[in-house]
């Protein structure tokens, strides 16, 4: 039997991604391999969102060359869209395969025998001798979205995170996704519905829905939607136990979409919310579409309505011609929002972005610095938060049998917890929390559902 080996770099729409052209590769009677040295077929499914994220594709195709020099590499995601030509010169590629075909990769890796050809080539460029078969095309005419649940391999029996929209019609200057995965789609409700359906009929209590901007879920679709419809369908028309929602640009945390999660005790209590600066200047630069009042007051009622909440937030350093007072307003804005933690970035130029010829590029030292000045700022608030549920009893998932002596679990609030004692894994569990520590809170159980 044939095998195949998927490896995926990057965000969960990434990680989603190949979760669906796994379940293709299986439908084509193939076998995924334990390892890429044994597999027949290898895809690469990358990423493009910093240049250390090109380097990792790049350092991961050589590995497998070197690993596995008689199997096919297959190169696609986000990097083989923004630079194919760059990805099919390496040695050892086979096909690059863009975004914009990545529906049709397996039938391209893999061309049924009887059609006599791939399935689909009208995307492929003309190649040199020293290339190999490029399918890329115009990522805006793309309509397909691919979706199949993603099980997190250290947590196959817990969490399955499932796309449901994918694609951006924001422009922010210094990020290249819209132009790798084109404009915002979304997975239509019925196939949503089927999905979370079979997902609690195989048993599992808590799913994720994520995608690239996942409050712009239902604009697109033929009869327009909002995303707090989709949160509600999900909570009238299945019997899942707990749905968790990923990231959520401030613009769609509407007054509706608040209560309906504060009022439920089905949706994790766990809210992020990217906010890159704090200074409005600097925004603007971004083109990001709201100003430090506007995020200040979505978190302010996102708090008042959710008390115990995680409330998280993505924060880039650095961009051109963020000044010391720029960073001083967003360090402000950290210490005074109640946020519990934080994903800080230092600025990375993308080519083919407007930020990347921008003027008064931030010098690495001094973006550094401010990484970590805003990282220990992050840690302390995680700290106190964690701190602030000892001896008090909360809700959790478990996620493994780590040993004898202690058990991981997630917190309804998105905290880790090791409970005392070896308990099955996806059961929910409400503990009593005893101490907390490296980033951790530990307890013991009361109860069990």
């Amino acid at each position: 039997m044939a095998t195949f080996y998927v490896e995926n770099f990057g965000c969960r729409a990434t990680q989603a991604d190949g979760a669906a052209l796994e379940r293709q590769f299986r439908d084509r009677g193939m076998a995924r391999a334990l390892h890429v040295s044994e597999a027949d077929i290898v895809v690469l499914n990358t990423c493009t969102v910093t240049a250390s994220a090109d380097r990792d594709a790049r350092a991961a195709i050589r590995r497998v060359h070197r690993q596995n020099p008689q199997c096919r590499i297959v190169v696609t995601g986000c990097y083989a869209q923004r630079a194919p030509e760059e990805i099919s010169a390496l040695p050892g590629v086979t096909e690059v395969v863009g975004n914009s075909h990545k529906h049709e990769l397996v039938s391209i890796a893999v061309p049924v025998q009887s059609a006599g050809t791939k399935s689909d080539e009208a995307g492929q460029r003309p190649t040199s001798e020293d290339q190999r078969p490029i399918f890329v095309s115009d990522i805006f005419a793309h309509t397909q979205l691919l979706a199949a649940p993603v099980f997190d391999a250290a947590n196959q029996r817990t969490r399955p995170i499932l796309k449901v929209q994918d694609g951006c019609d924001n422009r922010c200057s210094f990020c290249i996704i819209p132009q790798v995965r084109g404009s915002s789609r979304s997975l239509p409700l019925p196939q949503i519905l089927r999905e979370v359906n079979t997902l609690v009929a195989a048993g599992y209590r808590e799913v994720v829905i994520s995608g690239i901007n996942l409050g712009r879920w239902g604009r697109d679709l033929a009869r327009p939607s909002r995303f707090e419809n989709l949160v509600r369908a999900i909570l009238d028309h299945t019997s899942l136990e707990k749905l968790r929602i990923s990231s959520v640009e401030p613009m769609d945390w509407s007054d509706e979409f608040i209560a309906l999660m504060a009022q439920s005790p089905r949706i994790a209590k766990h809210a992020h919310v990217p906010m890159q600066s704090a200074s409005d200047r600097v925004l603007r630069l971004m083109h990001r579409k709201y100003r430090p009042w506007h995020y200040r007051e979505k978190l302010e009622k996102i708090r008042a309505a959710m008390p115990a909440a995680a409330i998280g937030a993505d924060v880039m350093v650095g961009f051109p011609g963020e000044t010391d007072n720029d960073f001083q307003q967003t360090l402000r804005m950290v210490e005074e929002l109640p946020f519990t933690y934080l994903h800080v970035f230092t600025y990375s130029a993308r080519p083919g972005t407007p930020a990347a010829v921008m003027k008064n590029q931030v010098p690495a030292p001094i973006a550094s610095e401010r990484n970590r000045v805003l990282r220990e700022l992050a840690d302390a608030k995680k700290q106190a938060f964690l701190q602030s549920f000892v001896d008090k009893q909360i809700s959790a998932i478990t996620l493994n049998e780590s040993d004898a002596e202690h058990t991981e679990c997630l917190t309804d609030n998105y905290l880790k917890l090791w409970l005392r004692g070896k308990h099955e894994a996806n059961r929910w569990v409400s503990a009593r929390v005893l101490q907390s520590s490296s980033g951790a809170l530990t307890g013991s159980i009361e109860q069990t559902a």
